[in-house]
């Protein structure tokens, strides 16, 4: 964990976290028709460095789905699921894992997640944020992260790290949640929390 951020300000940002995961539990109820709990037990921030060794196993293969940041906070932020935990979501779809709609359903669904925790950012930070569209990949951890923050690694310095349980009519999967602003995003959205 980044020495930089004391228990008031992860506390700040995990409630933060789990105002995002109330709004995206209610907008996938609406979308998969069945109710939907989405929590976030933990939230850290961690240097851009250790981002990988914090998520998982380098070599295990995930599903990520990016969203890029325009607006007062240019960031990325970067949905992975498990092969299974992506196959618990197609299914719920009503979509086989490897049929040519579930990377575009998984796509939607990490639309529909992200955009939900970037309208809470904005409306507790009153920061403007317009999320781009998503795009879905399946590979390595290690591959995958490392070439998504590849592109931030000269402008960010941090990453806000959420892992989130998610359950759907007592089906449970997770989702690493990571959120990539440019530098000194991690400091302004504390100091609009009032924590810095």
């Amino acid at each position: 964990m980044s020495a930089t951020y004391n228990d008031i300000q992860l506390d700040a940002l995990r409630e933060l976290a789990n105002i995002g995961a109330g709004n995206a539990s209610t907008a996938l109820s609406g979308m998969l028709g069945r109710p939907v709990d989405l929590t976030v037990p933990d939230a850290r921030v961690v240097p851009m460095t250790q981002a990988v060794e914090e998520i998982g196993v380098p070599e295990s293969e995930v599903t990520g789905i990016a969203l890029g940041v325009l607006g007062d906070m240019p960031s990325v932020v970067l949905m992975l699921l498990t092969p299974a935990d992506a196959a618990s979501i197609c299914a719920l779809l009503g979509l086989e894992p490897d049929s040519e709609y579930a990377e575009s359903a998984l796509g939607e669904i990490g639309n529909v997640v992200g955009t939900s925790y970037l309208n809470a950012l904005a409306g507790m930070t009153g920061l403007e944020l317009e999320p781009t569209p998503p795009a879905t990949a399946t590979d390595m951890l290690s591959s995958l992260v490392q070439t998504v923050l590849a592109s931030r690694a000269a402008v960010s310095d941090d990453a806000l790290l959420l892992d989130s349980s998610m359950i759907v009519e007592g089906e449970g999967c997770s989702i690493v949640f990571l959120l990539s602003p440019d530098h000194g995003g991690a400091g302004e959205l504390l100091s609009r929390l009032g924590v810095s």
